[in-house]
């Protein structure tokens, strides 16, 4: 019996109730796309269910949304035309055995709760014992010399081993990190790029929401500017964004969820929740990132098709 298993045989009969967080944000369906882009960056949360004026919920909006609305120039749609109307919910009596298949099932890092009038009434978010087991590879931090190395031979991929040659990248992006409000521009022509060439939606989501954490943290945290590259494989997607900023100096503690060493300037943007490197390593199948002091970081993610 492995983790994942006990921790459902011990805590399977508790109920939602005693775990969900009832301090929940939502909107309505008449605010625009422009105005929940904002509440999601002076929140710092990555997506808000939508209710009626009963408190029922209808649908809910996504960083993946916001992504879509960027790319389209349609920021200025209103909710109910751009939400995701399939919205798996939990009930309030629920156990979290039930949750739990359900973050098995769909992959999502959190689920509306509703009673038993559909009314929304909280949040429910993976806990770290359910995030540790679900989890298909842990960070890999290079130390000392084999840190070294990789950063000297940047052109190999670090997970696979494989010649990644930047001239010979499918996509390329340069991160300006001058103007906050920029973040996102890569991960929607990445998106865009993507679709175009066939990838399957599913897969290209994941990529566009790992991407657009990647390219948040080289404009409020790197003090340079980036780059973005994307290689299609036979069997997978990798992408590496890179900068040669400041570097991160103790990647445990910047893997923690919240924690953000994100200016107050930034904060007050709504940026700098502490989520960037934690929901790279959600969304991505294999994650590695390299970074020394004063040296920049690399990131590369591998996205595999099947």
């Amino acid at each position: 019996m492995d983790l994942f298993d006990k921790v459902k045989h011990i805590f399977s009969d508790m109920k939602v109730s005693e775990f969900m967080n009832s301090d929940v944000i939502y909107v309505l369906p008449n605010r625009t796309i422009a105005q929940v882009k904002e509440i999601l960056r002076l929140k710092r949360i990555s997506g808000v269910p939508v209710v009626n004026y009963k408190k029922r919920v209808v649908g809910i909006i996504s960083i993946e949304d916001i992504i879509k609305c960027l790319e389209a120039n349609s920021l200025n749609a209103l909710v109910e035309e751009k939400m995701t109307k399939n919205v798996v919910v939990v009930n309030v009596n629920d156990t979290l055995r039930d949750v739990m298949e359900l973050f098995e099932k769909y992959g999502y890092g959190r689920f509306p709760v509703v009673d038993d009038e559909h009314r929304l009434v909280g949040i429910v978010t993976k806990n770290d014992i359910l995030k540790s087991v679900a989890m298909k590879l842990g960070i890999m931090y290079l130390h000392d010399e084999r840190r070294e190395r990789a950063l000297q031979n940047s052109e190999k991929s670090l997970i696979l081993g494989m010649d990644l040659k930047k001239e010979e990248s499918d996509f390329y992006f340069k991160i300006d990190y001058y103007d906050i409000n920029q973040i996102g521009i890569g991960a929607a022509s990445l998106k865009k790029f993507l679709l175009s060439k066939g990838v399957d939606e599913k897969l290209v989501r994941k990529i566009a929401i790992s991407v657009y954490e990647a390219e948040a943290n080289v404009v409020i945290h790197s003090g340079s500017e980036g780059e973005i590259y994307c290689f299609i494989k036979d069997d997978s997607i990798v992408v590496r964004v890179e900068d040669k900023g400041k570097g991160i100096e103790n990647l445990d503690l910047a893997m923690k969820e919240g924690f953000s060493t994100a200016p107050d300037h930034v904060r007050e943007l709504g940026f700098g929740a502490g989520m960037g490197l934690p929901n790279m390593k959600r969304y991505s199948d294999k994650l590695v990132i390299l970074s020394e002091k004063d040296k920049g970081v690399i990131v590369e993610m591998v996205f595999f098709k099947s």
